[in-house]
Order: structure tokens, then C-alpha cells, then sequence
């Protein structure tokens, strides 16, 4: 997942884009959200953002002087503008700075989702692990591919709260367009599909313990967005977390006692 931050001086933008919006599933996960640029710039400062995510007017320090100062301190963190229309001439300056694009207010689900799946294709081709060579990898044979992907699930269902993409080809030493692309051709799914599986699976074992709470057993499978792991729990398994929980507990008293209880 890549690490995005959100800026915006209006609280319900950014509770709603940070709370409700499925970052996860298109490949991020929100770390902060602040009411300024100068918050964002002293978050990407730290070297722990991967993009950030901004309103253009803002308290403070605006989205423009944030782009230029990360533009001017050459840190390559995407900046992506949220605008109203009347910022429209406003914005199209930042391209002096580098910045991807705007999406205007008020904010489309549609917009935003394709907006930054063509900055994750952009971000996946930046990162190259290991040095080798497309034709060195592409050379690999059957045999070691098979081993490379049977290192890579292991990685996943070991470490599967914090596993990427990234993650899996640094540690098996490729181009994590090629281990995406070996992935695919090997299992007949993608990582990330993969991935979410895995962690469905280790969710619907947590969930019929009755210690841990939904927000709890999000966390742990990797999902810092309780409603993203409602949502994907859902669409893997029909219902929700909470649905499926009483569906086990049912389940168990039938099983252990010959029959619903009476009056149920």
C-alpha cells in the first residue's frame, strides 16, 4: 500500500475522503489527515508519505506553496490537487511544481478512483528492487518461478497485515512489475486479490471470537479503515463481519445442542 496523506481545512472533506472513501482497494492507506499544508510538508518531510492528497486554499500554508516547497526541496512525493471551479486557472500553476492533477469539489468517486489508479501504475513503475534485468527475469525458468512464488505466498500468509507488493519482489529480489506479472501468470490472480483473500481468511477466524471487536480484527489483518474491511469482508463473503459472527455462534449452538433453542 502506498501511504497517502490528505489535507483539507474543511472537516467534513477530509473525514469523509479519509473515512469513507476505499483507499485500500485501489492500493493506499491514509496515514494522516490535517487542516494545512505546512501539517502535510513536516508529514512528507518525514520520508513516511508516498503521496500526498491536498486542498488548494488552506490556513496556514496553501496546496500551491506546499507543491512548490516539495517541488523546490526536490522530494519526490505526488501531490494531487482537490479544487473547487474557481481555482481552475489557480491549479493548472502548480504544473510548474509537479503536480499530477486536480480533482475538482465537489469530490466524485469515479474521479478520485481513476485519478489515483493511474498514479499507483505511475508509482509501481518507479520503484525498481534489486537491479535486475527485465531479460534476466523474464529468462527465469519454470522451476524458479514456481520457487518465487512459493516464497512470496509464504511472505503473505506469514506476514499478511503489512505484505505489498513492494515488500514481496524486495524480498525476492525482482522488479515488482515482474512479480506482479509472474504472479498473475502462476496463480491465475493478481497479488492483490491474493493478498485480500488471505487476509479474509484470517478475518473470518478472528471474527467468531467473541474478545475481539470488528475494528480489532480490521486491524490486525491490515485494514487501518474499519469500513474498507467491512466492505471487502462483505464483498468476499456475502455479509458483513458482524452477520457472519452470528451465523458461527448459530451454527455452534445447533451443532452442540441438536436444534435452535426454542422460542428462537
Amino acid at each position: 500500500m502506498y501511504r497517502l496523506v490528505i489535507a483539507d481545512d474543511e472537516e467534513d472533506i477530509r473525514r469523509g475522503l479519509s473515512v469513507y472513501f476505499p483507499w485500500e482497494e485501489i492500493g493506499f492507506t491514509v496515514v494522516a489527515s490535517v487542516d494545512n499544508g505546512l501539517k502535510a510538508l513536516e508529514m512528507a518531510r518525514t520520508g513516511h508519505v508516498d503521496v500526498v492528497f491536498s486542498d488548494i486554499r488552506m490556513p496556514v500554508m496553501s496546496g500551491l506553496d506546499l507543491a512548490r516547497i516539495l517541488f523546490e526541496e526536490k522530494r519526490d512525493v505526488p501531490v494531487v490537487f482537490l479544487s473547487a471551479h474557481k481555482d481552475f486557472s489557480y491549479a493548472k500553476q502548480a504544473l510548474n511544481y509537479g503536480v499530477r492533477c486536480y480533482v475538482l469539489k465537489p469530490t466524485n468517486y469515479a474521479e478520485i478512483t481513476s485519478v489515483f489508479r493511474r498514479l499507483k501504475s505511475e508509482l509501481d513503475h518507479r520503484v525498481v528492487v534489486g537491479g535486475d534485468s527485465s531479460s534476466t527475469e523474464e529468462s527465469d525458468s519454470g522451476t524458479k518461478q514456481q520457487a518465487v512464488i512459493s516464497r512470496i505466498r509464504r511472505y503473505v500468509e506469514r506476514d499478511y497485515a503489512r505484505a505489498t507488493l513492494q515488500r514481496a519482489a524486495a524480498i525476492v529480489q525482482k522488479n515488482p512489475q515482474y512479480v506482479s506479472r509472474l504472479f498473475k501468470q502462476v496463480t491465475g490472480t493478481n497479488f492483490n486479490e491474493y493478498l485480500s483473500r488471505v487476509r479474509m481468511e484470517k478475518a473470518a477466524q478472528l471474527i467468531t471470537d467473541v474478545d475481539y471487536l470488528t475494528y480489532q480484527v480490521s486491524e490486525i489483518v491490515g485494514y487501518s479503515n474499519p469500513k474498507n474491511f467491512t466492505r471487502t469482508f462483505r464483498k468476499h463473503f456475502g455479509v458483513s463481519p458482524r452477520d457472519f459472527r452470528r451465523g458461527s455462534s448459530a451454527g455452534g449452538e445447533q451443532a452442540t445442542r441438536g436444534g435452535p433453542e426454542e422460542g428462537s
